[in-house]
């Protein structure tokens, strides 16, 4: 077979693969930037590249046998295998996968998804469905993590360089493995990434480190990790370049915990100690205590300024303790919106840059434009990652009544032919085994960077909050709270945290809204607060639902303080890890909806309507 065009883009993808770069240098930056524009602007060939390239490589396995029977795709043309692929492999769901990954789970180590042994299954975080799902984690997996790392990193460093042998403070978190029947090993997929060797050649390329062992990112203890990184970020601050996590919460948690123990971490910065009550694991104080040295003067500084943070409720405390620190870097998207307003409190006058956009079953898209604030970000989809299509959707007119959401659907489309402005959801063919996935996604194509699109992220297409025929998204969600939570604002109080549940065991069904609040509020504004999110949910399913009683008063309960953080031990106790925890703004996992309504101390229910 000849070579083509594509296959040399291809070849150069995997030359930048194994490009040794030297840190943030020009070379660095300019040689994986200019492989990405390359195949940015040949997009659609490089899909139907990528896509023979898969299926090349897995065409006889079980799954696709099944299929595409006999086909000999390795004689056909690019837009012929396409055509064929598309015709004869239908869209699939994880329910439609599982029998086949609980085999490999169990041990069957004929070819079922994929030829290249599966060794590893990475487990999804759980807080949308309310289970975990097992995902294949391959090779592959690893190599890609790594390169959107590296590419997002040359992109940030054009607008915000760092120096060479600094320091990240990541607050990164692995949760516990273990084996499967069949002996394969389980667990997060930033679990198996940091414990992988792409996780070291990562500090070693980019030569920026973090500044916590690996017993501390593994220790499966996130409070106990919690601690050490600040104080190791603290011990390291003059190094540290930027301070980063993989989701917002998991910074706003650790500066809140923060709040609560800088005395501590003060005594131990001092005295090079560990403290004894806060710290258990006798491998991570090992690892620490071998780190650390006395450093009184250094404790002192942070004494000081912790004082007078305090009394500026820690605004700008990023700045304050860690001066030479030039952005916060996290996913910021999503459910991780609501904590914006409180990472730039913590942040100051600090850039927040906003990570890429990638799920447990495949990294999608880049951010490009890093000194974009977090609201406006988009993601150049990386066209050699994985076989991408899109799903268009289209919102359903008032009178239609589904139980599934409020969405109607045309055929799926390739990356080629997507339209500026139209919504899709996300399919994708992966090397690791996911054939036409539908990963639940609803996106936006909100430009082109060259011939890629760069896509807004939606919403997860399954969270919504419906009773009757009304259906709300997260994103429809996410603004009613900030409607609501605007009058908290002027008393000074703080949404902490919040979720919902659509009550229809009592009818008539209504919606109701758990809100976590730091401060004192009046009732009477809290009603107006109900009140307020009520009539700002705009679906017409819901408001001639409401006008009519089909559905009943919205209800916003109180939570006590530390509701949401019962929340998260449950999760993580469950084998999530903090890194990959998100608050599910949408539940029906009854262990959840008990947790909060134990919590509950005030409750509250809209006049609205009557």
């Amino acid at each position: 077979m000849h070579v083509t065009k594509n296959k040399r883009l291809l070849a150069a993808m995997e030359a930048a693969n194994n490009t040794n770069g030297n840190g943030y240098g020009n070379n660095y930056e300019c040689d994986i930037i200019r492989w990405f524009e390359y195949i940015s602007e040949n997009a659609g060939e490089v899909q139907r590249e990528t896509l023979r390239r898969i299926l090349e490589q897995n065409y006889d396995v079980e799954y696709l046998k099944k299929r595409l029977g006999d086909t000999k795709i390795q004689d056909m043309d690019a837009c012929e295998m396409e055509t064929l692929y598309t015709s004869l492999v239908p869209l699939a769901s994880h329910a439609d996968l599982e029998p086949y990954i609980q085999r490999i789970a169990d041990g069957d180590t004929a070819s079922l998804l994929t030829q290249e042994p599966i060794t590893k299954l990475s487990l999804s975080s759980g807080t949308t469905e309310g289970r975990q799902k097992y995902v294949p984690f391959t090779k592959h997996s690893s190599q890609t993590t790594l390169q959107i790392f590296r590419l997002a990193a040359a992109y940030r460093s054009r607008v915000y360089p760092i120096r060479e042998g600094g320091r990240i403070l990541e607050f990164i978190y692995s949760s516990k493995q273990f084996k499967t029947k069949g002996g394969l090993t389980a667990g997060t997929a930033t679990t198996h990434y940091y414990a992988s060797e792409e996780f070291k050649i990562k500090q070693e390329k980019t030569k920026s480190f973090t500044c916590s062992p690996e017993e501390v990112i593994s220790s499966g203890e996130y409070k106990q990790s919690t601690y050490c990184h600040l104080l190791l970020g603290l011990f390291f601050s003059d190094q540290v370049e930027f301070i980063t996590s993989t989701f917002a919460y998991s910074i706003v948690q650790a500066f809140t915990a923060f709040e609560e123990c800088w005395q501590d971490i003060c005594i131990d910065v001092r005295e090079g100690s560990l403290s004894s009550s806060r710290i258990t694991l006798p491998k991570m104080r090992k690892a620490v205590l071998d780190t650390i040295s006395p450093k009184p003067y250094l404790a002192s500084k942070i004494e000081v300024a912790c004082k007078k943070l305090e009394s500026l409720d820690w605004f700008g405390l990023v700045p304050k303790l860690w001066p030479n620190a030039k952005y916060v870097y996290s996913i910021m998207t999503g459910s991780m919106q609501h904590y914006l307003k409180k990472l730039r409190h913590y942040a100051g006058d600090l850039p927040l840059v906003s990570a890429d956009y990638g799920s447990t079953e495949s990294w999608i898209g880049v951010n490009v434009d890093p000194s974009l604030p977090p609201e406006d970000v988009t993601f150049a989809v990386i066209p050699t990652f994985s076989y991408f299509e899109f799903i268009p959707i289209h919102r359903r007119k008032q009178d239609c009544n589904s139980a599934i959401d409020d969405f109607i659907e045309d055929e799926p489309v390739p990356l080629s032919q997507v339209k500026l402005g139209q919504e899709y959801e996300i399919v994708l063919t992966s090397f690791t085994g996911l054939y036409r996935y539908r990963l639940g996604d609803v996106v936006e194509v909100a430009g082109f960077h060259k011939g890629t699109p760069k896509l807004n992220f939606v919403c997860r297409r399954k969270l919504i909050l419906t009773v009757n025929i009304d259906k709300n998204t997260e994103k429809d969600l996410q603004l009613v709270v900030d409607r609501g939570s605007q009058l908290l604002n002027k008393t000074g109080a703080e949404l902490v945290d919040f979720t919902s549940h659509a009550d229809i065991v009592n009818q008539p069904g209504h919606y109701i809204i758990y809100w976590e609040i730091k401060g004192d509020v009046e009732e009477g504004v809290l009603n107006q607060c109900c009140h307020e999110m009520d009539v700002s949910f705009v679906d017409p399913g819901y408001v001639v639902s409401r006008r009519t009683n089909s559905i009943g008063p919205l209800e916003l309960c109180i939570v006590k303080r530390g509701a949401f953080r019962m929340i998260l031990d449950y999760f993580v106790g469950n084998g999530a890890a903090l890194s990959q925890f998100k608050t599910p703004r949408c539940t029906s996992n009854q262990v959840l909806v008990r947790i909060l309504n134990d919590w509950t101390i005030k409750r509250f229910h809209s006049t609205a309507y009557c």
